[in-house]
């Protein structure tokens, strides 16, 4: 019960991250825009890039706390999380080097949303493998003929 209701609120605060990304390029979208083209893209390109990142970030976000398709999403978060990272390595601007780490931060949270349980073994072998109190397992108190 914990674990789901933590699973939710790290959803939750992601999809904050997201939703606020996208608010952003929707209400201002100069800065990301200035981003691009000071990464070396053509304005019109830059100005046009910003509606499909910003409607990523928005689908990402309701995605997020709906749990839809959480793996795909997860890698496809950390993947953008990454390549978005270097616009912001500009070393003579603390500020974005801070947003650049940060990227890599959530890049690597996604990639473990996206493992999702692929890390954990099932409390119910463990409870299989386990020898009972005070001796060894069944298994090992047979002698060594014993065809059971």
């Amino acid at each position: 019960m914990i674990a789901r209701a933590e699973h939710l609120a790290g959803r939750c605060l992601l999809a904050i991250l997201f939703a606020a990304g996208a608010l952003q390029k929707a209400l201002d979208p100069a800065p990301a825009q200035d981003l691009l083209i000071d990464a070396g893209l053509p304005a019109a390109l830059a100005a046009w890039l910003v509606w499909p990142a910003m409607a990523f970030n928005a689908g990402a976000a309701v995605m997020l706390v709906a749990n839809i398709r959480l793996r795909p999403l997860a890698r496809a978060l950390a993947l953008y999380c990454l390549a978005t990272s270097y616009l912001h390595f500009i070393p003579s601007d603390p500020w974005q080097m801070s947003i650049l780490v940060k990227n890599w931060a959530i890049a690597g949270g996604c990639l473990i949303l996206s493992a999702g349980e692929a890390g954990r073994r099932p409390t119910s072998s463990l409870r299989e493998r386990r020898a009972p109190l005070g001796g060894l397992h069944r298994a090992a108190r047979r002698p060594p003929n014993d065809p059971r």
